[in-house]
């Protein structure tokens, strides 16, 4: 008896010590909740209870310099359902039989409507051959209705309830005004569902400014936490190219903010504090001139063979100011097809397309510059005092540079040509401002490397390397763009990185005539010979000049940027100046039909050699070639440069010339129009209030 009396109380007290065991730690777990994690848990509880609700603030407007649309927001009508406002009976199932009945309905109704209108998609729409050449791409079509399948809504519904049920889900877009009114008229009768107004992105200029306006599209995956530190919604869009992207923070603007109590169902109760209105995005006035973009558009794509050239480009510069003209690149494309999203397919075809048409040529593409380089040479020449104006070479239509190893061997002698060789011509006895009218190769092969049979010593490859840099050659200009290219300005170390070999002497001729490896874009050419017109300053290329803001106040103006001053005197500019003019007005100049008959034009041809595989040699084995042409004017008071480049183009006289000439011309019939009327830009205006 004594035994199961000592063994009951043994499990007795065993049962208290559990008891109290667990008692202390329900107490210990109940302090950890209360004491060390108590604050957590009331702000994730709060998290849990408040919403955050923002509104789309309008999205700035893109003026050109007299203050005509070239990017603007439209309104796109839609069907949205709201997951809170959806019936929500305690019965699961007569709960679901509601909302597909509702799914049902709105997907009914509106197909109906559509149908009434004849707005239905009859088909898809045929999409140009991407495969072959083409410079316009002109791709974009009306947006199409759309309206999602009941399954889908329900999908999106569903999806939408696990986060905020009270922000909208959009079930059909794009449609005409009169459908999304009829259908708004039968909601009475469908709760949950309402109109929206929708703002979708719009560029009226379309292909003559897609190369600098750019897009839009979704936030990418690999941002979303940076756009969402900055305040944007899941579903914004954002800027993906040029003005759209580089101005992203000034276009977007600011979000309302409404913070508001929901319950288990995340329905709306309470709203808490004073909700903020949103504040509209800043608008951009750029220097860019609309009429004298189409201008430059039109005279571009009518004096480029597409069947031999794949792109084109051309620039238009004030040498005053740095601010950019106008600026063309082909091929081109609509960039309203972004407006509503594109697939990946259709993105792919139409960035690998022949000339890559989402490739703005006129600051990425790269190429040898040409001819047009030699006014580097020439001013590098004259203020290193390596030839004046006055000094005399003798320019045969071919010399032969003696090998180093075997110079007194002339068979293996390296022969260097003159364009003029190949028409059994020469240049003979010649000075600067003629070689430079003539484009004289022999000439410019001597003053940069000289000619070791003779004691003439050219400038040497450092020191054309460091103008060619001063010039702006091999960096970036600082052009309010993305993706410009640097180019390449060659030099001994970077031929035995990059290739494994030496610097020799005919590696500088072919870098003085703008061959070899030289490589530059039609923008650093621009800016290269505004630099020449207004004696030597380098300014940093701006297409925006102006924000205002909603109200039109002005926010911000740009002015001009001087990247440097380029250390070549004066009087040697003159000589330059002086060759390029004999380009355009001398009898032998190699683009004298450039001539305008009111203005005196200074220019420079180039005939860059490149190789292509695809393209090879022609029949008498000769290298392909692109066209150049850059020029000034007013000759004696320069306000506007124009440089054009066309690939594969051949003579820069007979093809890139003539289009530069249209430029000029259209330019100067605008400029003539507006004093005779006496009006000033919107540019203008405001560069006169500007601080």
């Amino acid at each position: 008896m004594t035994t199961q009396r000592h063994a009951f109380f043994s499990r007795m007290w065993t049962l208290r010590i559990i008891t109290v065991i667990i008692f202390l730690i329900l107490v210990g777990q109940l302090a950890r909740l209360q004491f060390l994690q108590g604050v957590g848990f009331q702000k994730e509880a709060v998290v849990n209870r408040v919403r955050i609700v923002r509104k789309k603030a309008p999205r700035g407007v893109i003026y050109d310099r007299d203050g005509r649309i070239l990017a603007r927001n439209t309104a796109s009508y839609a069907i949205a359902i709201i997951p809170a406002e959806l019936p929500d009976d305690p019965d699961y199932e007569v709960s679901e039989q509601k909302r597909q009945a509702i799914y049902q309905a709105v997907y009914d109704i509106t197909h109906e409507k559509l149908a009434r209108h004849q707005d239905i998609p009859k088909g898809p729409t045929p999409t140009p051959d991407l495969t072959e050449t083409h410079l316009i791409l002109d791709v974009s079509q009306p947006p199409e209705p759309t309206v999602l399948t009941v399954d889908a809504m329900a999908d999106l519904v569903a999806q939408r309830e696990l986060g905020s049920a009270f922000l909208p889900v959009i079930v059909a877009k794009n449609l005409p005004r009169e459908v999304a009114l009829q259908v708004q008229e039968e909601t009475y009768r469908l709760p949950g569902v309402q109109m929206q107004l929708i703002s979708r992105r719009e560029y009226p200029s379309g292909l003559y400014t897609s190369h600098i306006i750019g897009y839009m599209g979704p936030i990418p995956e690999e941002k979303e936490k940076d756009y969402a530190k900055k305040g944007y919604a899941p579903d914004a869009w954002v800027g993906w190219s040029d003005l759209e992207y580089q101005y992203e923070d000034e276009l977007h603007g600011q979000p309302g903010v409404r913070v508001i109590e929901v319950d288990v169902k995340g329905r709306e109760k309470n709203v808490v504090g004073e909700p903020t209105e949103p504040q509209p995005g800043h608008n951009l006035i750029l220097s860019l001139d609309l009429e004298l973009q189409k201008i430059m558009f039109d005279a571009l794509t009518a004096g480029v063979n597409p069947k031999r050239s794949n792109s084109a480009a051309a620039v238009a510069i004030d040498p005053r100011t740095g601010y950019v003209l106008g600026m063309v690149s082909l091929p081109t494309y609509d960039n309203n097809i972004f407006a509503d999203g594109v697939t990946p397919d259709e993105y792919k075809a139409l960035s690998e397309a022949p000339g890559f048409p989402l490739l703005d040529h006129a600051i990425s593409g790269i190429y040898p510059p040409g001819s047009t380089f030699k006014l580097v040479t020439a001013a590098a020449g004259l203020q290193e005092k390596v030839i004046t104006r006055k000094t005399i070479l003798n320019a045969p239509g071919i010399i032969y540079l003696p090998n180093r190893n075997f110079p007194d061997d002339p068979d293996l002698a390296q022969p260097f040509v003159c364009w003029i060789h190949k028409s059994g011509g020469e240049h003979g006895d010649i000075n600067v401002t003629a070689a430079i009218a003539e484009s004289c190769d022999i000439f410019f092969y001597k003053v940069g490397g000289g000619f070791p049979p003779t004691d003439f010593e050219g400038l040497g490859v450092q020191a054309l390397a460091d103008y060619a840099q001063l010039f702006g050659f091999g960096e970036h200009s600082g052009i309010d763009l993305p993706g410009e290219n640097p180019g390449l300005v060659p030099d001994p170390k970077w031929k035995r990185l990059a290739k494994g070999e030496r610097w020799v002497t005919g590696d500088t001729y072919n870098m003085a005539i703008g061959q070899g490896d030289v490589l530059a874009t039609p923008l650093q050419v621009s800016m290269m010979t505004a630099a020449v017109a207004n004696d030597g300053i380098l300014y940093q290329p701006q297409v925006v000049v102006a924000a205002t803001d909603y109200k039109n106040h002005l926010i911000k103006f740009n002015h001009p940027i001087v990247r440097r001053e380029i250390p070549v005197d004066s009087k040697n500019f003159d000589i330059v100046r002086e060759g390029m003019w004999m380009v355009v007005n001398w009898e032998y100049g190699t683009a004298k039909e450039v001539a305008l008959p009111d203005v005196e034009v200074a220019g420079k041809t180039g005939t860059a050699e490149f190789f292509d595989p695809e393209i090879g040699r022609d029949l008498a084995g000769n290298l392909p070639s692109h066209a150049w042409f850059t020029a000034y004017a007013p000759y004696d008071d320069p306000e506007i440069v124009v440089t054009v480049f066309v690939y594969n183009g051949g003579e820069g006289s007979m093809v890139a010339a003539p289009i530069a000439q249209e430029i000029l011309r259209g330019y100067f019939d605008i400029k003539a129009r507006d004093e005779a009327a006496g009006s000033h830009s919107l540019l203008d205006q405001l560069e006169a209030i500007a601080p």
